[in-house]
């Protein structure tokens, strides 16, 4: 499911339902609806009154006149009062009738004829009365049923138009906001939409549905007045996701997201609770108004990614002071373009990193990311460049997909798509692209042009009005089409010119109400023209009108019709005849190429058609863009070991450039390669992720939205190295002797010559306390040691050096300490001085140093080496005796650490002056080191090699023999050639033994040694005699083959032979030839020669040699078969024999073996071979017949026998026989010893894996920890762990289990044995474990539920109840005496009571209740009658709660049949709770 969001328009779009009024308007506009109608019905009221009065005073002053004049006189003042409906006249009549027959009854009242009379005219009157009633209720009727109906058809009509008028797409007025929660919290996400009709929202998880039923009581979605929640109970760290809601009706859809993250409890962090607020939130993270101190540890690098992967650029930093709550604005850019989070960008900061984090790579992503640390104290930043290559073409050769897809100029039919095309360095140009369409809700992509467009621009028309799109491309090339472009966001098919017809009327207060500009135009039918008619946009193959909306518009929805002319002809062409237009913009197509058109719009409504708009001047159908002109110039220079910067000149033409691609070649190869993947929109760009040392060229083409330039001339060829800087600083700057009047000085090289070699140094020193710096030497010098003269004794002296190179002078070092210019008399020898390191390994190196320069009364003898870790505070030495070489390799050092060194030199008068210590060395070996080879080349030649990729212009490869320069042109020649270098040796031989050793200058201390001793000299020798002197070279030496029948086949192999190659077999110095007992074969043209023997016996045994000559080649080969290794061979050829008879008949192809399967059964598994129906096969175990449930199938060839839940009594030896008339075999397996263990370890490995999580089940003993299996058997070898530690049964920790899982229970658990519990079971090779952590809310919960649970044992335990004794059914004759018996326990004792009938048994003679020792209980019942039948009932209950027992009685008279009844049965007791037992 695609997640959407509505243009810029549609955001500021207010009114989109029925409310779109303000609502304080329509709460007036209800209140006068109100008032109205109260004023309505009050008149109503009021008029009825005063006609009722009339009517009563016209009937008073006519009480004479007859029955018909009455209503007649009744009809005419109806009429006249105008006011008094049919029933009111009806009424009236009815009391003047009434009346009058008053008066009449009082004055004749003697007279029984008036009575008579009267009677009559009553009933004559009455029943007419009763006909025009009848007339007057159906005429009511069908004039209200006619008035109904009109009123619904107008109300129908003006609905319909009301609803047409309101119709709105929806918009999100409050949109989701992102938490972060606690785990087992509960959080609300809560939105506000609005729309007509009402529209439908549903949630979404990662793109997934929620469903409320597939997690019942996980999620709870609401909707109350337009207001949408989804809450999420009890957040587990699985619910940290992005979470969207997208609401959809006929006229769109809109979306909107947010992210919850989960936090897990970690040490000192607590839940932060905010105040007001239901749940636990961390505080949002602000940008305080203080100071941090930022600096970072690691940083992300330059990263190369292909599309569709996933990464993480990650910064581990260090902010001080650390705040938990407080923290450092952190903001990511790409191309100095602030970023947010996307779909598809996730961005995260704390616990000290911060990290963008990437879950589907694309070209669009690629650019310079740079990670920003915002604070008052000021921007602390880091870049580096993203490469995204293009992922493998879904057709070889098809180009990669476009990027950076736009929409623009939304509408309400159509939209412009706009993008970047693809770099196509090693594919076929681009000769198109395909746009697609998607409707937002749905996965239907349609296509929307038939052939290819080739600009990157299209206008997309035929869009739904209010629905949202999202789009892609595809592009194309004579190979085939291309993966499709990252999906654009969504936009909607809305007029932005709707908003500008919104007018605000201000009511008095604050009160307003929003309308349309239509409301105020009056009653417009036709609309007028449109105006402005221009062209937005003009190429070759469609031309964009635009124009404005009428003025006065109209209320009515308008369309368009587009009108087209070639000029001169004098003629109109509808353009959109079968479709109209309804927004103000339209593409025209198919128009004809170099022809002028003039165009013209006309406007309608249902009302009719506007005149037509002014003609717009002559428009052509051309390309108003052209493709851009080449770059210039390129110049590319040197940056780093792995990159080159690139710049070159803009185009002379660079009309609406989209940016630059820039290609690189290996120089000497005609290979390109694309550098970046997306365009570029300046002219300079460093080039990563080159080889060290390699030369490479370079071109650059510009990019439109037309197509790319041609490429540009090509660059100088460059290596790749870093660039020329000034040397660094000199360092190490050493006293070495003083004779009162002049200094020696020693210093070191610095570690970085700037690219070049250096060409020497300068020195300058000072007295102390003097200001001014004088220069030693105006020339540099060459060597690392200068004697300063002309200084005065017993002055203070500082000095510095710096060192120069065709760069210029570096600068120079620090001052060195402060040298006291006195005479050295000291017997003993000076320091020794520029101590530097070689071969750093990960646990060893070699340290070089040189001879001092005061050597003392005596020459230096030797020298100690003493070594500490960087921080430690005591030396070690190395060498317990002084070592009179200037190197010591140092061994068994700590890789990872960090040590110092010195050196002590020895004369005949003791230990001298230690030099200065060295810098600290890290005891770790150099990513990618190599090491020395030796080897001999194509003319035999003795060589060592070695290789330095790190190497530059100013390196040197330095050969050293004893770690001393070799000077001796005569035994050595040193040949190098790029990063290559080789030693070769003139005439080796053992005057050459020793350490070797070679050094790169101007690198990172690339350096190895190889130490040549008889062994390997004496290899090489013997490789180059090969090479001086020929052999034939054996692919394989003699070796000999057993075949199924016993027979011997002597083999071996050379390199193809030549046709005339002849070769001799010789057997203990005998040649044989080809014959029937040594058959032969030679294959020339593959070098194999063979000798087969049919039967080998005691007697071959002996020295098998191969002679073979081709021309001036020899080679032999030789295999000795003699004694045991004879013996050997001519077992297995017997063996091999007597197998191959034994497959004659049935036999066992695969002898019996097992496994177990994944049911956790060992199964024993033989295969058979040359069997047939007769064939027997039986399973036996010690040696008694097993019985299967099938019988094992032949034919298939595989017999198998299952062994479910294994244990010791499946002990034994177990056979499987094969028999017939042929013969017969036996497999014999015996499960015991190592056999049953190796089963046991194999069941558990599978056990293991099918393992439950740890479950925890309460009972009243305890916490019950539960590991569900297959299978379980106390034999295998697991443990439990608490908190680390193995747990051993115990009363209090038992561990047990049963055949399909494995418990530890907690007996009475403490706060004690909360914490993190283990369960493992081992396999042999690996552990399975499922871990439990008991803490916390699990183990409250859990004792809780154990409280209760040993709370409801003990009082199951200690409540009333009825032991036994009572039956359920009693029968017993009439005056008998019942005695109901039973036994009852209860702690405390229980108290015990009779019913009848459910009513308390009264006691009295009759009754009578017997309780003995508060446990045994009787009711008696003397001299039973038949009213004493019923139901009896006994209740035992204390405070723990009770039992009800009920005993149905019947009563038979004596005489009377006994009553069939079933056997009576133990009546059944019914609980009673504590509570009601309290």
């Amino acid at each position: 499911m695609s997640l959407v969001t509505l243009p810029f328009y549609q955001k500021r779009h207010r009114h989109f339902d029925q409310s779109y009024r303000n609502i304080q308007t329509k709460y007036l506009m209800d209140e006068y609806m109100a008032r109205k109608q109260a004023a309505t019905q009050m008149s109503t009221r009021t008029a009825t009154s005063a006609h009722s009065a009339t009517s009563a005073r016209t009937a008073t002053s006519a009480t004479s006149r007859a029955h018909a004049a009455s209503s007649q006189n009744v009809s005419s003042q109806t009429s006249s009062g105008g006011t008094t409906c049919r029933l009111c006249a009806k009424r009236v009549s009815a009391e003047e009738e009434e009346q009058e027959s008053k008066s009449r009854y009082r004055s004749l009242v003697a007279s029984y004829g008036e009575a008579k009379r009267q009677r009559f005219l009553s009933e004559l009157a009455q029943l007419e009365e009763d006909v025009h009633l009848a007339r007057s209720q159906a005429r009511d009727k069908l004039d209200k049923y006619a008035l109904q109906q009109m009123v619904a058809d107008t109300a129908a009509w003006e609905r319909h138009v009301f609803e047409e008028r309101l119709s709105r797409a929806p918009e999100i007025l409050v949109r989701l906001r992102s938490h972060t929660v606690w785990e087992k919290m509960s959080v609300k996400l809560c939105f506000t939409v609005q729309g007509f009709p009402t529209p439908v929202v549903q949630w979404y998880k990662d793109g997934s549905l929620i469903c409320q039923a597939g997690e019942p009581g996980k999620y709870r979605i609401d909707s109350k007045y337009g207001v949408h929640t989804l809450e999420i109970n009890r957040a587990s760290f699985e619910d940290t996701a992005t979470y969207s809601a997208v609401a959809t009706n006929v006229h769109g859809q809109v979306s909107t997201n947010a992210a919850v993250v989960v936090r897990r409890y970690r040490g000192d962090e607590e839940p932060f609770f905010s105040v007001g607020l239901p749940i636990g939130l961390p505080l949002a993270v602000v940008t305080p108004y203080m100071h941090f101190d930022v600096q970072f540890l690691e940083k992300f690098g330059v990263t190369f990614r292909t599309e569709g992967e996933t990464v993480t650029l990650k910064c581990t930093l260090l902010v001080t002071p650390e705040l938990k709550r407080v923290q450092p604005r952190v903001e990511w850019y790409r191309d100095d373009v602030l970023l947010t989070e996307t779909q598809w960008t996730k961005m995260f900061f704390g616990e000290g990193q911060a990290s963008l984090s990437f879950s589907h790579l694309h070209k669009d992503d690629e650019g310079l990311y740079t990670l920003r640390v915002v604070s008052r104290g000021g921007v602390s930043d880091h870049s580096a460049f993203l490469f995204v290559r293009d992922a493998d073409p879904l057709v070889t050769g098809a180009p990669g997909a476009p990027m950076d897809l736009r929409c623009h100029d939304a509408n309400r039919d159509y939209v412009i798509v706009t993008w970047k095309p693809p770099n196509t360095t090693t594919e076929s140009p681009v000769i198109g692209y395909f746009v697609d369409r998607c409707e937002v809700g749905t996965n239907n992509w349609i296509q929307c042009n038939d052939a290819p467009v080739r600009i990157c621009k299209y206008p997309v028309t035929g869009l739904c009005e209010g629905r949202s799109y999202i789009f892609r491309v595809r592009a194309v090339n004579s190979a085939g089409v291309s993966r499709p472009s990252r999906v654009s966001d969504a936009v909607a098919a809305l007029d932005p010119v709707d908003l500008r017809r919104l007018q605000a009327i201000h009511l008095e207060g604050e009160k307003e109400i929003v309308i349309y500009q239509d409301d105020l135009e009056g009653e417009v039918q036709v609309p007028g023209p449109p105006t402005d008619v221009h062209a937005a946009e003009v190429s070759r193959t469609y031309v964009v009108l635009s124009w404005e909306p009428p003025v006065p518009r109209g209320k009515e929805p308008l369309m368009y019709f587009i009108e087209k002319s070639v000029v001169g002809s004098g003629s109109w062409q509808r353009v959109n005849a079968q479709t109209a237009v309804r927004s103000p913009r339209y593409a025209v197509f198919d128009l004809a190429e170099g022809k002028p058109y003039v165009f013209r719009v006309l406007a309608a409504n249902k009302y009719g058609l506007s005149d037509p708009s002014e003609i717009t001047p002559p428009i052509q159908a051309q390309d108003t863009t052209v493709v851009p002109s080449a770059p210039g110039r390129v110049l590319a220079s040197r940056n780093t070991k792995t990159s080159v910067v690139v710049q070159w000149d803009r185009p002379k033409h660079e009309e609406d450039l989209l940016g630059y691609y820039v290609d690189c070649c290996v120089a000497g190869t005609s290979v390109w390669e694309p550098c970046n993947h997306k365009p570029i929109g300046y002219n300079r760009f460093v080039v990563h992720g080159l080889t060290t040392g390699e030369q490479y060229i370079f071109r650059v083409k510009a990019v439109n939205a037309v197509g790319t330039s041609e490429n540009s001339q090509e660059s100088e060829v460059i290596k790749v190295q870093a660039a020329l800087t000034v040397p660094s600083r000199p360092y190490g700057v050493t006293l070495l002797n003083c004779d009162g009047r002049s200094m020696t000085l020693g210093w070191k090289v610095p570690k970085f010559s700037g690219g070049t070699p250096i060409l020497g140094y300068y020195v300058d020193k000072r007295e102390v306390h003097h200001k001014n710096w004088h220069e030693v030497n105006a020339s540099p010098i060459q060597e690392r040691i200068l004697t300063v003269e002309g200084l005065t004794e017993g002055s203070l002296y500082e000095f510095k050096i710096a060192a120069t190179n065709l760069a210029g002078i570096g600068q120079p070092s620090d001052p060195s300490e402060h040298f006291m210019c006195e005479a050295w008399t000291a017997p003993e020898p000076g320091p020794a001085y520029d101590l530097t390191f070689c071969e750093v390994r990960d646990t060893s190196l070699v340290l070089l140093w040189k001879a001092p320069v005061y050597s003392g009364s005596s020459p230096v003898s030797g020298y100690f080496v003493d070594f500490k870790e960087e921080d430690s505070g005591e030396w070690s030495t190395v060498n317990e005796a002084a070592t009179p070489n200037r190197y010591l390799k140092v061994c068994d050092l700590h890789q990872g650490r960090t040590y110092v060194f010195r050196v002590r030199a020895v004369n005949a008068n003791g230990v001298g002056k230690p030099s200065d210590v060295s810098e600290p060395v890290l005891v770790e070996a150099r990513p990618g080191t190599k090491e020395i080879s030796a080897g001999v080349d194509e003319e035999g030649n003795i060589y060592l090699g070695f290789d330095c990729q790190e190497m530059t212009d100013a390196s040197q490869f330095t050969w050293c023999k004893s770690y001393e320069e070799l000077a001796d042109p005569e035994r050595f020649r040193v040949e190098t050639e790029g990063d290559h270098s080789r030693l070769y040796f003139t005439n080796p031989d053992k005057a050459d033994l020793g350490t070797y050793s070679v050094s790169v200058s101007d690198t990172d201390g690339v350096s190895s040694s190889f130490v040549l001793d008889e062994a390997e000299l004496e290899r090489l020798l013997t490789l180059s005699n090969e090479i001086k002197n020929p052999t034939i070279p054996l692919k394989s030496e003699l070796a000999y083959e057993i075949f199924d029948k016993g027979q011997v086949r002597f083999w071996l192999q050379t390199e193809p032979l030549s046709p005339d190659a002849s070769f001799r077999f010789v057997i203990n110095d005998r040649e044989v030839a080809d014959s029937e007992t040594h058959r032969m074969k030679f294959d020339k043209s593959t070098g194999m020669i063979e000798m087969v023997m049919d039967r080998f016996t005691i007697e071959n045994e002996g020295t098998y040699t191969v002679q073979i000559q081709d021309g001036k080649a020899k080679t032999q080969s030789s295999l000795v078969l003699i004694g045991d290794a004879f013996r050997a061979v001519l077992e297995e050829a017997e063996f091999q024999r007597k197998e191959f008879l034994r497959k004659q008949g049935p036999h066992f192809a695969e002898y019996l073996h097992w496994d177990v399967t994944e049911e956790c059964e060992v199964r024993l598994i033989c295969k058979v071979a040359n069997t047939k129906k007769e064939t027997v096969f039986k399973w036996l175990k010690d040696d008694v017949l097993c019985e299967t449930e099938t019988p094992p199938d032949l034919e298939k060839g595989v017999c198998e026998l299952l062994i479910p839940k294994l244990s010791k009594k499946d002990h034994g030896e177990y056979k499987a026989t094969l028999k017939d008339e042929r013969g017969q075999d036996t497999s014999t397996l015996e499960i015991a010893g190592k056999v049953y263990e190796d089963m046991i370890l194999a069941m558990s490995r599978v056990c293991g894996m099918s393992a439950s999580p740890l479950k925890v089940l309460c009972t009243p003993e305890g916490i019950r920890l539960q590991c569900f299996m297959k299978f379980f058997t106390e034999e295998m070898k697991v443990n439990w762990y608490h908190k680390e530690a193995k747990i051993s049964s115990s009363e209090h920790l038992r561990i047990g289990g049963s055949e399909e899982m494995a418990w530890l229970q907690i007996c009475e658990p403490t706060e004690k044995d909360k914490g993190k519990y283990t369960f493992e079971i081992f396999d042999g090779k690996d552990n399975h474990q499922r871990s439990l952590d008991l803490s916390g809310q699990a183990f409250d919960e859990a004792f809780a539920e154990f409280q209760q649970l040993k709370a409801a044992a003990f009082a199951e335990k200690n409540r009333g109840k009825v032991i036994g004794g009572l039956p359920d059914v009693v029968t017993i004759m009439e005056g008998k005496t019942l005695n109901l018996t039973c036994t009852v326990f209860g702690n405390p004792d229980p108290e015990v009571t009779w019913f009848k009938n459910d009513q308390h048994i009264e006691l009295s003679d009759h009754f009578s209740v017997k309780v003995e020792q508060a446990k045994y209980v009787s009711l008696t019942i003397q001299g039973v009658t038949a009213e004493d039948s019923g139901k009896y009932s006994i209740s035992v209950k204390n405070k723990y709660g009770g039992e009800k027992i009920d005993v149905t009685v019947s009563v038979y008279k004596h005489g009377e049949k006994i009553p069939e009844a079933t056997p009576p049965q133990q009546a059944k007791p019914k609980l009673i709770p504590a509570a009601a037992a309290d």
